[in-house]
């Protein structure tokens, strides 16, 4: 037998080995399609997980709030005010109002917030007679809590002077025009409630929800160019009407929504429940300008609870628990939600 080898034989072999090892064009576009057919089947459940961990994440912070005004109660007897009114015993001409601090400033040393808490001075009012904060408040105004703020939502201050707050206290229904006096909910100005008195029952009565961090819109910017979810309109005259607030074209252009977790106005601490969660309807504030110094310069307000959670909004019970409503939840149902002492249904 001969040792040569026929390179005619050989060759061709190779050829189809080193073929089979290989991919093709179209191949390599076949499997290029089908990766991004994967990722496009993927990204929208890793999007839809991380959401989800925000919106627990966000549960929790609500429920700390709560059990925090829960050991205010204890320790003082009642829950903090929704916004401060007193006389201000250094300039007794300084509208009472002006002290506005919100229930959620009073609860800081129940968060474990005493660092916060050190840089602001409660027996101070949070305005000054020029309109700006207190000297003293500046600073402490300004610091960003996170406890404050949905994992969902921006995150950022929506105004330069203050840290900004995704989380209000419900002060009820919005009756008497958005009046924030002796209101049916748990928080309104100069409110002292225990949760005794909460007669409709602390499963059965919202303390707490969020509410989305606002902008600012230039001045006269028309309705339909604003985003409803984000602003608030401004009305001239207390107490609000519908056709004042369909009407307005003034707009939040230097204080959005949310924009401070120390004022505890409709602008920021506090909310209601005209409306049902992420409603279409544009938000609407006023202020008091005339009056008694007990009352001058209050905000009334028709304020929504809103969030980037799709479908609807967190919110806390006065029992300490917190949950989820969907956006389409019964107007009924989530009004009676808000009072704390309506004989209200078991829902």
């Amino acid at each position: 037998m001969s040792g040569r080898v026929d390179m005619r034989t050989v060759q061709p072999s190779i050829g189809r080995r080193l073929l089979s090892r290989g991919f093709s064009l179209v191949e390599l576009l076949v499997v290029i399609a089908i990766i991004g057919v994967l990722a496009g089947l993927l990204l929208p459940a890793i999007q839809a997980s991380r959401e989800a961990s925000r919106r627990t994440d966000c549960l929790n912070r609500l429920r700390q709030i709560a059990l925090a005004m829960q050991n205010y109660e204890s320790a003082h007897g009642r829950l903090p005010s929704g916004a401060e009114a007193r006389e201000y015993a250094a300039s007794p001409a300084t509208p009472h109002t002006f002290y506005r601090w919100s229930a959620l400033a009073h609860a800081l040393p129940y968060m474990e917030q005493g660092a916060a808490l050190a840089k602001i001075n409660l027996d101070l009012p949070l305005y000054g007679n020029d309109y700006a904060v207190t000297a003293e408040n500046q600073a402490g105004v300004q610091t960003l809590l996170p406890q404050f703020l949905c994992p969902s939502d921006r995150g950022v201050p929506v105004s330069t002077a203050y840290g900004p707050t995704n989380y209000a206290a419900c002060s009820g229904r919005g009756a008497e025009g958005g009046s924030p006096f002796d209101a049916e909910g748990m928080f309104f100005v100069n409110s002292a409630i225990r949760l005794a008195e909460v007669t409709d029952g602390t499963s059965r009565t919202v303390m707490l929800a969020e509410c989305l961090l606002g902008e600012t819109p230039p001045p006269l910017t028309p309705r339909a160019a604003v985003d409803p979810r984000l602003v608030y309109a401004f009305v001239p005259s207390t107490p609000l009407t519908e056709a004042a607030c369909n009407a307005s074209t003034l707009w939040n252009y230097t204080d959005p929504p949310g924009f401070s977790w120390a004022n505890g106005e409709f602008r920021s601490g506090m909310y209601n429940h005209l409306r049902t969660p992420n409603s279409a309807e544009i938000d609407c504030v006023a202020a008091q300008l005339l009056g008694p110094l007990s009352r001058r310069f209050a905000g009334f307000g028709w304020r929504t609870s809103r969030s980037n959670h799709p479908g609807g909004v967190n919110y806390a019970l006065a029992d300490g628990s917190a949950s989820f409503s969907e956006d389409g939840v019964d107007l009924a149902l989530w009004q009676a939600l808000s009072t704390r002492s309506g004989d209200d249904a078991t829902p």
